[in-house]
């Protein structure tokens, strides 16, 4: 029977984010601790636990089919391989960032400085058409002492909370970009996982869909039902089903996580009572 081979980061965040993900797609991955290669459950798929830093170098020689991997490290070691979905988790800036004392006005300002990072070429793709000067150290890991130390004037890193860019006395200069988790694809991969991968895709755009809606169940009098309908921005069409009570109507309808309260807020004024917001595991439209 074939299996789709997935690799997803061996431990971390991203760990976490991706299994969760799998699961919340139906697929339960068989993993004992400190396993590197697992079966899965509900789905012909073989899951490899891997640095992710060594993902892309997996993908390209056809070791796995997909991997969930950050933006960041395509960016860094694998702009030639394809992405087929962005995941909205585990999100990111990669940015350069200089001591708080030191006075920072512009890009120019790094011109001549040593820049310490775990990846070199993305500040050298950054930086390469901006006329600056600079001299990389490169670091595998703890980036963000450098400045203290005297090695670096300068860092590039991931940011997330900016925490630690804070506790190391550090502020933000620049923002090259933003990442986030991808479902990355092997040049390799053959026709029967390109079939499995669809499955898969179409699996995992029903999690995200259903992660960033909230389902609405509200009452509302018949003669303000217009005023009320116009204000969803849900799914096609909302449901609307009398009440025993004459004269009202049930409303229900799909609202986007990020107009959510914008809009309950309208409905409200509208005329819309006894609002309930519930959960959707999945969306399949």
């Amino acid at each position: 029977m074939t299996k789709i081979r997935i690799a997803i980061q061996k431990s971390g965040r991203l760990n976490e984010d991706s299994v969760q993900i799998l699961k919340d797609c139906g697929i339960s991955i068989d993993n004992g601790k400190d396993q590197l290669k697992a079966e899965t459950r509900n789905f012909p798929m073989e899951v490899m636990f891997l640095r992710n830093g060594d993902i892309p170098q997996y993908l390209r020689d056809g070791v796995v089919d997909i991997a969930i991997i950050g933006e960041n490290v395509l960016v860094e070691k694998g702009e030639d391989i394809t992405v087929a979905e962005k995941l909205n988790f585990s999100k990111c800036k990669v940015s350069l960032a200089v001591p708080k004392d030191v006075e920072y006005n512009s890009i120019k300002d790094l011109d001549g400085k040593r820049i310490a990072t775990s990846y070199p070429n993305t500040v050298d793709q950054y930086l390469a058409d901006k006329g600056i000067s600079y001299e990389i150290h490169q670091i595998s890991g703890s980036v963000e002492i450098a400045p203290n130390i005297g090695l670096a004037d300068a860092i590039c890193d991931i940011v997330s909370s900016g925490s630690t860019l804070f506790k190391n006395n550090l502020k933000e200069a620049e923002v090259m970009f933003t990442s986030e988790a991808v479902l990355a694809v092997s040049p390799l991969i053959n026709e029967d996982a390109k079939e499995l991968l669809k499955k898969l895709q179409f699996r995992i755009q029903s999690v995200l869909k259903a992660r960033n809606a909230k389902y609405v169940l509200l009452n509302a009098p018949n003669d303000k039902l217009d005023a009320v309908i116009k204000l969803l921005p849900g799914m096609r069409s909302p449901t609307i089903l009398p009440l025993a009570e004459e004269g009202w109507s049930s409303v229900h309808t799909v609202i986007p996580k990020n107009k959510f309260w914008d809009v309950i807020d309208e409905l409200k004024l509208a005329g819309a009572e006894g609002i309930l917001v519930c959960p959707i595991e999945k969306m399949v439209l």
